[in-house]
This record gives structure tokens, sequence and C-alpha cells, in this order.
């Protein structure tokens, strides 16, 4: 026999690998439950929920946190939004293989890693440089049916170029502007959260074939404000 003989204290790493595997399947099949246990019906949503850790975009001390339904602050005194309300968004936005969705409010990269998971090819707007680097980083461990560009902007500003599919406002305004609803393709759909007296109400523009623009108002949302314009620092 070849090979140094086995002590006991020697690590077992293979087997800890299969172990902290196991956990991580566990964890994340209760996560998806609970969230089922919520309200959340949509299959792809939910699957595309258990195969992208959220852990990996968390802030490390809130790791232990990452798969309970609940908001996170992260640096540049913004917030991950709970994985309920980011679902319920994701549903209502009904993002289809191969689409062009605008995200605004890159934040972490989450909801970025889940639209690449449904297969939208997206283009993601942050306003402050550092999390769109951090949510570059943490987007290169994870994988998806889609691809992403992260790039930091105003994204409530006014853009040239291609109309999207989708656009994805990850937070809440008091209005949606023209410039906003001028960048939906035909047959596009926005899905946001409106600010207004009370709790931030989800709402949903579709554009027709023809051009018209038919809004719909939803049920209320737990979700921070947006902001315009590009940070000067951080």
């Amino acid at each position: 026999m070849t090979g140094d003989p086995f002590r006991p204290g020697d690590s077992l790493p293979v087997f800890d690998d299969i172990d902290r595997a196991q956990e991580e399947a566990v964890e994340a099949a209760s996560f998806v439950l609970s969230l089922r246990a919520r309200g959340i019906r949509d299959t792809a949503t939910l699957r595309a929920m258990e195969l992208v850790p959220r852990e990996i975009f968390a802030p490390r001390r809130f790791t232990d946190l990452a798969r309970t339904d609940v908001a996170l602050p992260l640096a540049c005194g913004q917030t991950m939004t709970a994985p309920r309300t980011v679902a319920v968004m994701l549903v209502a936005l009904g993002v289809s293989l191969g689409q062009r969705v605008l995200e605004i409010g890159t934040g972490s990269g989450y909801v970025t890693a889940l639209l690449c998971r449904l297969g939208a090819d997206v283009l993601s707007l942050e306003r402050f440089g550092t999390l769109a680097e951090s949510a570059t980083q943490h987007l290169r461990h994870v994988e998806g049916n889609g691809q992403a560009r992260i790039e930091v902007g105003d994204g409530l500003a006014a853009r040239q170029g291609e109309p999207f599919d989708r656009i994805l406002l990850n937070g809440a305004v008091p209005e949606i502007s023209e410039c906003l609803t001028t960048q939906l393709a035909p047959g596009g759909r926005l899905v946001g959260a409106l600010s207004g007296d009370g709790a931030p109400r989800m709402v949903r523009i579709d554009r027709d074939g023809s051009g018209e623009l038919r809004t719909e108002a939803g049920a209320g949302l737990r979700i921070a404000p947006l902001v315009a314009g590009v940070a000067l620092t951080l």
C-alpha cells in the first residue's frame, strides 16, 4: 500500500464537501418552500431562486440571513430587497428566454443573476460605482441562461438605442416617466413600484402592438426608493 496512512484528526475534504452540498440543497429547498407558502407559485421563478444562491450577494455579516425573507443592508446606504418582493416583481415581469431586459438599480446583483437564470439578456444600471463593481464580481460565481452587462449610470434618465422587451425598476419612484416608457418595445412590459402617501404599490405597464400603453396597479410592496442621477462618490 502506498501513500500516507489516515490518522485520527486528519480532515476528510471529500466528505466535508458532500455534507456542505447536502446542507445547501436542503436550505435552498426550504427557501423555495417558504416562498411557495407565501403565495409564489410560478415554477420558473421559484427554480431560479433555488439555483441562485442569495448568500453570494449578501454582505458577509448577514450570510446566515440570506435564505430568509428579509431585506438586508448594502453598502452606500442601499438595501437588498426581501426575496418575496423580488419574486412578486419577477412573476409580474414575465421574462422569456432571449428577451432584452433593462434593470434599473443593480444593487447587489442578485436580481440581475435571477434575470439571467430566467434566460434574459440584461443591461443593469447602477448609480453607485462601488455597488456596480461588487455586483460584477458576484455574478462571476453564478451561472445563467442569459447574459448580463452592468454599467454605472442614471437608469431614470433618457437613453438612446434599441428598445427593451422588459424593464424592471428595483425600487419605488413617484411616477413612471416617459423617459422609461419610450424604451419599451411593442409587446414590452415595465414593472416597478410607485411611491405615495402609504406603502409603495407595484405597477405594471404594457405596450401593445400599436404602441398604446396600459397601466395596472398591483399590491403594496416593501421596497426602497430609487434615486435619480449618478453618485459622485462611492
